[in-house]
């Protein structure tokens, strides 16, 4: 067998969506071929018909009959994906906004045991990213907080913002995910944990499509966002200085020594 069809077999990849309905079926027909029979879509709820339509594709779909928040989406993917036996884990935005060709690519990184966590890196260059359709607001936002938290952090990560992401089982059943936010702070909670749990964290240039049919929060909400990153930052140190436990870095295993 070879050994990426070995890979692509233990993997699952999942969707948090959201009306998605204008873009779910190009964002898989985008998934490398060896990727596509095991999707899992969860519908967070949504106004149109993302969910018939996930589920005319044959693909696995869980319907929240309320809406639970991008985090709280998450978090039904992973234990999901767990439970059918997932070693890997790949997270797909369905709005089409990334290149989902690169899945397969940061699996393999992470099964050769380069990394724990591979990200999806938006912005190889600021030209790539605004012709690609960044609003240049959110070009700025973007790197002057992954300068900031890749320095306070010791990381050299390319865009912590990014919305394709590889994970490990190991990651995935270490890190305490249903303390996390569930809202846009789950993404930079996690991070973060994974960093605290000495997680490799590594990334691949996947070249971003901002169009009106994607998906994309506004200004206000980047901000709040932008702040709840800093937060957990800061939430961070302070439980490595012992000035304040907080059980989102309070890993499996670690429960009984925690007092």
């Amino acid at each position: 067998m070879d050994r990426r069809d070995l890979y692509s077999k233990q993997t699952w990849v999942v969707m948090p969506a959201f009306n998605a309905a204008k873009t779910i079926i190009a964002t898989y027909e985008d998934l490398p071929r060896e990727l596509q029979d095991q999707v899992i879509v969860v519908d967070d709820s949504s106004k149109d018909e993302t969910a018939v339509i996930a589920e005319s594709m044959g693909l696995i779909v869980i319907r929240h009959k309320e809406n639970r928040g991008y985090g709280g989406n998450q978090k039904t993917c992973y234990k999901t994906a767990l439970e059918r036996g997932a070693e890997y884990v790949v997270m797909v935005h369905p709005d089409f906004q990334y290149d989902a060709r690169m899945a397969s690519v940061m699996v393999e990184i992470i099964a050769l045991g380069n990394c724990d966590v591979v990200l999806g890196n938006r912005i190889r260059t600021r030209k790539e990213a605004r012709e690609g359709g960044m609003p240049l607001w959110k070009y700025l936002a973007n790197r002057s907080s992954t300068l900031v938290e890749n320095l306070i952090l010791g990381q050299s990560i390319g865009d912590f913002h990014s919305g394709m992401r590889a994970y490990s089982r190991r990651v995935l059943e270490t890190l305490p995910l249903e303390y996390n936010s569930d809202d846009f702070a789950f993404d930079q909670e996690f991070l973060v944990q994974a960093v605290a749990a000495g997680f490799r964290i590594g990334d691949v240039p996947v070249p971003v499509r901002y169009m009106s049919e994607a998906s994309s929060i506004s200004f206000q909400r980047s901000m709040t966002y932008a702040w709840g990153g800093l937060s957990v930052v800061g939430a961070f140190l302070l439980h490595r200085a012992g000035l304040r436990k907080d059980r989102r870095f309070i890993f499996r295993g670690e429960e009984d020594l925690s007092g």
